[in-house]
């Protein structure tokens, strides 16, 4: 409740940070699997809130749970467990979410030792320990707000809760908003000098999220692909290289083609360079106007 005299507090802050982090963990995640050497797709907002999908592996569903400041711990009841269980059971059963998905749930949130979130974690799982735990809080809890998921769980046969179980995966203490992007200068520190990290991670972000409303935008939801995030990369490597300038690509949409400068001796200069395309047309758009302008005997 506001206090007296003071604004009533509508703020979508909160909603705002979560669509935000489901975007920038994404491409944290998609520049983890560039460093594997992963071929991959990655779709925001379709089957759950991340999904990747790998040639020839089962897809990858990414429900993400973001909460700001000091979380508490992810309990048995908690809803951010519920919800994401109701929503992949409903999928599951209506055909939505393949049956050999593999379920991701993210939480900033901790969970205690040996607690259901611990027990189906990465690591020293106990799926049967879970199984009892979360059939006791379906049967017993007066939660209103998991009363739809606990039926859906409880609807399931005893086979199908443990195939349920055993292809989620709980990561807790996973890092906020703010964390994620300390996390992506660790990721991107061997592909610029240290002094073009800032520009160059606001750059690439910048490209991700263009390229994330583009997705959510489209009727048909086009992926985002790791060939294009890499060559993206690998064309902000080249713009930082010690002895050039980053090109922000609002000078490169001017309505000019490299092949209108392409007898230019400058051009066939810097193509025997191995300099890049963009580059070329960068520097095009200035140098061969300006020495157009010279040749014509007037000076700056």
């Amino acid at each position: 409740m506001s206090q007296q005299g003071s604004p009533p507090d509508f703020s979508a802050a909160d909603s705002a940070l979560g669509y935000l982090y489901q975007a920038r963990l994404a491409l944290l995640l998609a520049l983890r699997r560039l460093a594997r050497d992963e071929t991959f797709a990655v779709y925001l907002e379709t089957l759950d809130d991340v999904v990747f999908e790998t040639s020839g592996t089962a897809p990858e569903l990414l429900q993400l749970k973001h909460h700001c400041g000091r979380a508490a711990n992810l309990t048995e009841a908690s809803p951010d467990l519920w919800k994401s269980l109701r929503v992949w059971i409903e999928g599951r059963e209506s055909g939505r979410i393949p049956r050999d998905a593999q379920l991701v749930l993210v939480t900033t949130s901790p969970a205690a030792t040996g607690s259901v979130a611990a027990w189906l974690g990465a690591d020293g799982r106990d799926e049967e320990a879970a199984l009892r735990r979360m059939e006791q809080v379906a049967a017993t809890s007066v939660n209103d707000t998991n009363q739809p998921a606990y039926r859906c769980f409880s609807a399931l046969s005893a086979d199908a809760r443990r195939a349920l179980l055993a292809s989620i995966t709980i990561l807790t203490r996973s890092p906020d908003i703010g964390a994620v992007g300390d996390e992506l200068k660790t990721e991107a520190r061997l592909s610029v000098r240290r002094e073009h990290l800032e520009p160059f991670l606001s750059r690439l972000e910048g490209w991700w999220y263009r390229r994330v409303v583009h997705q959510l935008k489209e009727a048909a939801k086009p992926p985002i692909l790791s060939p294009d995030l890499e060559a993206q990369i690998n064309d902000l490597r080249e713009q930082f290289h010690r002895d050039a300038l980053p090109i922000d690509q609002d000078i490169l949409d001017i309505e000019a083609s490299a092949e209108v400068y392409r007898e230019s001796v400058f051009v066939r200069q810097a193509e025997l360079a191995g300099i890049g395309p963009r580059r070329i047309l960068a520097a095009a758009l200035i140098v061969v106007p300006a020495r157009s302008v010279r040749s014509q005997g007037f000076q700056p």
